[in-house]
């Protein structure tokens, strides 16, 4: 059991992933505050729903809490420095279903609706996944608690 959760809060030493986790994290949280509350110009949980359904994700409330929290409590958690690994798994399994479902028929670009900035955000989880949290952050303390 010991190593388990050892391995959820292990990360590799070094301040790299520092600015990756507090700019991505600005970006979900935000995006996911849009999702679920309406701020900074969202539709909130009931608009974000129906936009969902309008596009064929159903059901649209469901589809919009777990898209919306994924990103808002996954951002929160990239920001604090916990749980990063399992957090960026989940955040990655998010922009890959929105690559696919929204963003994918209409090409690379962002112009066109385009996967490009899901694309990035992918890669930056699938990173923070593969190399954890980085030396500041509350990971790195707890896995230091726990040897």
């Amino acid at each position: 059991m010991k190593t388990t959760i050892h391995k959820l809060f292990m990360s590799n030493e070094g301040i790299d992933t520092l600015p990756l986790r507090l700019g991505a994290g600005v970006i979900f949280a935000a995006h996911g505050a849009q999702k679920l509350f309406g701020w900074f110009g969202g539709y909130g949980l009931e608009g974000t729903a129906g936009w969902m359904e309008s596009i064929g994700l159903a059901p649209g409330y469901l589809l919009a809490l777990l898209a919306g929290g994924a990103e808002f409590f996954g951002g929160l958690l990239l920001l604090a420095g916990l749980l990063v690994r399992p957090g960026a798994l989940v955040l990655a399994f998010t922009m890959l279903v929105a690559i696919f479902s929204v963003h994918f028929e209409h090409g690379l670009f962002m112009a066109n609706n385009g996967y490009e900035f899901a694309l990035t955000l992918l890669v930056v989880s699938l990173s923070l996944a593969f190399r954890g949290a980085g030396s500041f952050s509350l990971d790195n303390v707890i896995e230091r608690r726990l040897r």
